[in-house]
């Protein structure tokens, strides 16, 4: 199996990219990884290590460019190249921290949707107090959505959780103000009908409040909506932590009580580590695509690539064509 990584995409790039890279060879076996970017930044972290095949290019797309226009003129761009690898067959599967509008992009114009998914969605993993996690998505790859999306949405991260979260039976909900079927939108109450139907363990709408509970194994909503809801988790776990550490560093009392706590403070945070959890897989293309957290460290990206290989191993792209493919034959 080979990954192929943008090396140049990410705030610490390519330092993470190439450490992370080097761990997960390491760790995985039967895996070949290619790195797309500048031999000059890149060659000296190897420090000799032949693992490792490099594309060399110095042209990079930043992450305040208009990503389709990027995607389109800058074709010997590192994460346009990564691409490129998997469209034709040289890959399995690509990583990259940059910009996530461009990656989308290149996914779509390189990479291509699968049969019968009509729209593609970013899906990242969040923490919930059982550790167990769960996938939310849309978060932003298309801002609006059809009831129909929003069922494709569930069918994909069903399967996702099921074969690379090795979840059995995962409950899936409809993010919506309400519990109650007959709450929300037009959008949510048609979703809701076409999800109840479908081949998933549907357990109905869940509110934005209970996301952190492990109510849900699979949340769906529109990108909009998604986006907004992840902004809002990762905003509030900052803040809390800053309040926390600004009170333990009040005084020369909770000063003490924090060195007595010290690590049980350091295993909460780890438990809301995005580095633990991989990164936002792109659904709906026809290989996996994988969008890694902009500040990815070398754990991160070691994460991504493991993610990520489970993903190639349990044939997820496969599976979601079966499943869609047979939904579709049904309707008919």
């Amino acid at each position: 199996m080979r990954i192929v990584l943008d090396a140049m995409g990410g705030d610490n790039a390519p330092d993470a990219v190439v450490k992370g890279s080097l761990l997960a060879l390491d760790q995985i076996e039967n895996l070949d990884i290619t790195l797309v970017g500048d031999q000059e930044k890149i060659n000296p972290l190897l420090e000799g290590d032949q693992r490792i095949d490099v594309i060399h290019t110095t042209t990079t797309i930043s992450g305040d460019e208009e990503p389709v226009r990027a995607v389109r003129k800058k074709k010997d761009a590192s994460l346009v190249l990564m691409a490129k690898e998997v469209k034709e067959k040289r890959a399995d599967a690509c990583i990259s921290a940059g910009n996530t509008g461009a990656l989308m992009s290149a996914g779509l114009f390189q990479v291509g949707r699968i049969k019968g998914i009509e729209r593609p969605a970013l899906s990242p993993t969040l923490p919930t107090v059982d550790q167990k996690g769960f996938v939310l998505l849309d978060v932003g790859a298309n801002v609006e959505a059809k009831p129909k999306h929003l069922m494709q949405y569930g069918i994909m991260g069903s399967i996702y959780s099921e074969k690379v979260r090795g979840i059995k039976n995962p409950k899936v909900g409809l993010l919506n103000v309400g519990t109650e079927s007959g709450k929300g939108t037009d959008l949510t109450k048609q979703a809701f009908d076409l999800m109840s139907e479908a081949p998933i363990n549907f357990v109905g709408n869940v509110e934005a409040r209970d996301l952190l509970q492990g109510t849900c194994d699979v949340v769906v909503t529109d990108g909009f909506s998604g986006n907004i809801a992840l902004k809002t988790v990762e905003g509030t776990a900052m803040t809390m932590f800053s309040m926390i550490k600004r009170v333990f560093m009040s005084s020369l009392k909770s000063k003490l009580a924090a060195a007595v706590l010290k690590k049980d403070l350091k295993g909460l945070k780890n438990q809301l580590d995005y580095a633990e959890y991989g990164g936002a897989a792109l659904f709906g293309l026809q290989a996996p695509v994988i969008k890694a957290h902009g500040s990815s460290n070398a754990r991160a990206i070691y994460s991504a690539i493991k993610q990520t290989v489970n993903m190639v191993d349990q044939d997820v792209t496969q599976t979601i064509l079966t499943t869609i493919s047979n939904d579709t034959q049904q309707e008919d």
